[in-house]
């Protein structure tokens, strides 16, 4: 038996082949690999003494020869293949060991040159690959270190590797290929005419790797599972633990997804619940038990049986108030012992919980997407996105009467949360809390209208609140809905073509008007 081993990523490695050794394998290496092995003392052919040839144009060519894919693509049970392999000396290879050329990791440096790119483009390596995990019934291959300790330990096991493990690593090989020309084709395809990159490369190559099947879809006739990015981002949903719970359920998973967002974008202890994808009741506290108080009294109602996300850790207070209702999902960075315990007699409820990312809980920055895709007829949308923060330096104050600085706070958090309410938004707010929230109305006013009935449901009074409108207010109409309800301060994108009716409407009603300059759809 033996082993070719050809590796960027050398970890691991002497100990992999020192085991191999061990059990019989002959050793073949290329270059560096080949010293390196030679110098732990293990004998090892290099590739250039069993190809006859040297490597030449500074590596580029080295595993490109019949004595190498001859060794990997024979089949073991075609006689005529063993005789061509016995009339031209050529050995077989029964297992392959290869990692590629770091691609990915160099053009994700700032400072990658087009030159750099294609000089880390590999070509033998992905070429022995594809012989190997075409040949799988024979041959082996290794892509990645964390396949080592199983193949040795099999092979130590049974003296040989079963068909199913071949056949598993002959399909992490083919993705490890397919991921890794995906990457070549979006990084080349993004270069622009000037040399820059554009965010959109003229062919987008989707890398997704399966997480879980799912019992169906957004209903019950439709299938469904569940992926992540090939690299995910530190803190996002698809890191998550399940505790304990049932399993999650696509819209279980479309709603954590809006629920853990949101929460994301707090500094300071907050709770998020969230209803067929909308926020219904968002707050901030001094801890998690009184953001849950002060989000649950936005509208009782909805939480029934909706996602709540907290930004810190559950402890047994939280819990024992969060059990207290019919959650379906419940997700954190940390739950106590204690809060864990009060939910053993509530089985069903699935418990999440999330790592914070690299920067700890202020830093939630980092787990963010980069883009976002919308599937449309035999097409997709792409954008980047939005991750718009707005401080109080953005605002600019269009109206003759002043906020307060405790108003100025409020819009602050008013934004936020209409950035994750569904199109047309309408979120009132004061004291860090959702007082009523309208969503995904074709009009605006009847967003508003739709608010302020949720209040009035939830025996909360809109007097002295704040409002945030995902867009600008086309007509005055929408600013005297707001106004007739009780609110006394209103932020709002601006940019539309009354905009000087609508802040003349603020003035004539004595209320303050904050323009963001920015606009937050979600559709």
């Amino acid at each position: 038996m033996n082993a070719l081993i050809s590796i960027s990523d050398k970890s691991g490695i002497v100990e992999l082949a020192r085991s191999l050794h061990a059990l019989g394998v002959g050793l073949i290496s290329t270059g560096g690999t080949a010293r390196m092995l030679a110098e732990a003392g293990l004998p090892v052919a290099e590739v250039a003494q069993v190809t006859g040839f040297p490597e030449m144009l500074d590596g580029r060519v080295k595993t490109l020869h019949p004595k190498v894919h001859g060794g990997l693509l024979a089949r073991r049970d075609r006689p005529e293949h063993m005789a061509v392999l016995k009339a031209h000396d050529i050995a077989t290879i029964d297992l392959l060991v290869v990692n590629l050329y770091p691609f990915e990791a160099t053009t994700a440096k700032p400072d990658c040159s087009l030159e750099d790119a294609i000089e880390n483009i590999d070509i033998g390596g992905p070429a022995m690959v594809r012989s190997a995990a075409k040949n799988w019934k024979d041959v082996a291959v290794l892509t990645d270190a964390s396949q080592y300790q199983g193949v040795l330990d099999e092979l130590k096991s049974a003296g040989k590797l079963s068909d199913k493990t071949r056949f598993a690593l002959a399909v992490a090989a083919f993705n490890r290929i397919s991921n890794y020309d995906a990457a070549i084709s979006d990084y080349l395809s993004s270069i622009q005419d000037d040399g820059s990159r554009s965010p959109f490369p003229a062919q987008a190559n989707g890398r997704f790797v399966k997480l879980q099947d799912l019992r169906y879809g957004e209903n019950p006739h439709q299938q469904a599972a569940f992926y992540r990015d090939l690299h995910p981002a530190p803190g996002s949903l698809v890191t998550a633990r399940q505790l304990q719970g049932k399993e999650l359920s696509y819209n279980n998973i479309a709603d954590a997804d809006a629920a853990w967002e949101c929460v994301k974008s707090f500094d300071t202890p907050a709770c998020v619940i969230v209803k067929h994808a909308n926020p219904c009741g968002v707050a901030l506290g001094a801890g998690t038990f009184e953001a849950y108080a002060k989000a649950l009294k936005t509208d009782p109602t909805s939480a029934f049986g909706g996602i709540i996300a907290f930004n810190r850790a559950v402890d047994a207070d939280t819990a024992q108030a969060v059990a207290k209702q019919f959650v379906e999902v419940l997700m954190a960075p940390a739950f106590s012992a204690a809060a864990l315990e009060v939910f053993k007699s509530k089985a069903n409820v699935r418990i999440l919980q999330l790592d914070l990312p690299p920067g700890g809980a202020t830093d939630w920055a980092n787990g963010r997407n980069a883009m976002d895709i919308k599937r449309v007829g035999s097409g997709l949308l792409m954008q980047t996105s939005d991750n718009h923060d707005l401080t109080l330096t953005d605002l600019k104050i269009v109206s003759k009467k002043q906020p307060t600085a405790e108003q100025l706070q409020d819009l602050l958090f008013a934004w936020k949360v209409a950035k994750y309410v569904k199109s047309n938004a309408i979120v009132f707010c004061k004291d860090g809390m959702t007082m009523g929230v309208g969503a995904g109305q074709m009009s605006r006013l009847d967003s508003a209208r739709i608010a302020s009935i949720k209040a009035e449901h939830a025996s909360l009074s809109l007097q002295g609140t704040v409002v945030a409108s995902d867009a600008f207010f086309p007509f005055r109409d929408g600013l005297d809905v707001v106004v007739d309800a009780g609110a006394t301060c209103v932020i709002q994108p601006g940019g539309s073509m009354r905009d000087n009716e609508v802040i003349a409407a603020a003035d004539e009603r004595g209320v303050a008007m904050v323009f963001s300059g920015v606009r937050h759809f979600r559709h």
